[in-house]
């Protein structure tokens, strides 16, 4: 015979509201339709309510490798429960004893994103929130490289997995894998690009100004009317490509120099409204877990995201600007929620 099943959702329901109707089990079980002795089953179950957790006695450990592992705790963040306790030389400890030993002195927390500012990087990101507190954003163009991989963003993705399904394996190749580097801008509601760099490039003063060339010079910035030109203002980062002095003279000679050239202050990519997008892209290219097995595929993939962007989404975040630079100043120079 086979198992019968268990009592649906609907079923439990009726079962409540029936007692509250002062109906007995047998009567239930009648008018469900059901076995006297499932139905029993479930109100013994429901009346007897959750046995309390018995807390188990700890192993002891004395003071002395106590205070040994409130420092090797401090000593190496992030370290797993076994390697604090093993730096100590304490062996013989179960783990749910040390994980309940080190909850009384430490968090277990992800690796943080962000480098912490130090002082000078947040003066510096508060004069530059100064000087560009009147600055009309729609005149900048906003710039960065992104580079997309073929097995997705990391290793930390969650998500709800159904009962009974196993969670799937994500891909990780130990050999043929690798990424796309992308670069992009935005301007006002006007999406620059996306172009990529030619696979194998690495991007040095040279290659990102030949690269500038080929892609945003011919293919975009020409077009544009002389006006538009004048009052444009160019914005990348610090990156040794973009900063040094031979991609500054060659910007010059192209007529980005002086306020034309947007000064970048270190350790600010949440005021660069092009992270945001970048985190736009990602999310469509890489949802359900979705990886790829070709280069030119995840370039199609980046392409066709990109193309989803909207007019209103890109003119949303350059218009944060004004917002992000009172936020910075508020701060007194601190990271700003992106």
């Amino acid at each position: 015979m086979g198992q019968k099943k268990d009592l649906t959702g609907s079923e439990k329901s009726k079962i409540v509201r029936y007692l509250a109707e002062a109906c007995s089990s047998l009567k239930i079980a009648k008018l469900l339709k059901r076995d006297h002795r499932t139905i029993k089953r479930f109100i013994q179950n429901s009346q007897q309510g959750r046995k309390k957790r018995v807390e188990k006695p700890r192993r002891k450990i004395t003071a002395h490798e106590l205070r040994k592992v409130k420092r090797a705790a401090a000593k190496v963040p992030l370290a797993t429960s076994l390697a604090i306790f093993q730096s100590c030389n304490i062996t013989g400890v179960p783990k749910s004893t040390r994980c309940a030993i080190l909850r009384d002195m430490a968090k277990v927390r992800k690796a943080e994103r962000r480098p912490p500012l130090n002082k000078t990087h947040k003066l510096k990101r508060q004069d530059w929130a100064k000087k560009y507190l009147k600055t009309d954003f729609s005149k900048v163009l906003w710039t960065d490289e992104m580079r997309v991989s073929l097995d997705g963003p990391d290793g930390w993705a969650r998500g709800w997995i159904g009962k009974g399904q196993r969670a799937p394996v994500p891909l990780r190749r130990q050999q043929g894998g690798g990424g796309v580097l992308v670069w992009a801008g935005i301007i006002k509601g006007e999406l620059v690009g996306p172009f990529r760099v030619e696979d194998g490039v690495k991007l040095n003063s040279q290659s990102y100004c030949k690269f500038l060339e080929d892609t945003f010079f011919k293919q975009w910035y020409r077009k544009k009317s002389a006006s538009f030109k004048k009052n444009m203002i160019f914005m990348q980062d610090n990156a040794p490509s973009h900063a040094s002095k031979y991609s500054t003279a060659w910007l010059a000679r192209k007529g980005l120099k002086e306020e034309k050239l947007m000064t970048w202050p270190p350790c600010s990519p949440d005021l660069n409204p092009i992270e945001n997008l970048w985190s736009i892209i990602k999310c469509e290219i890489y949802k359900e877990g979705k990886q790829y097995t070709s280069l030119n595929s995840v370039w199609e993939a980046v392409v066709a995201a990109a193309r989803n962007v909207d007019g209103e989404q890109i003119k949303t975040l350059t218009e944060s600007m004004d917002g992000r630079l009172l936020s910075v100043l508020a701060k007194k120079g601190g990271y700003i929620g992106r």
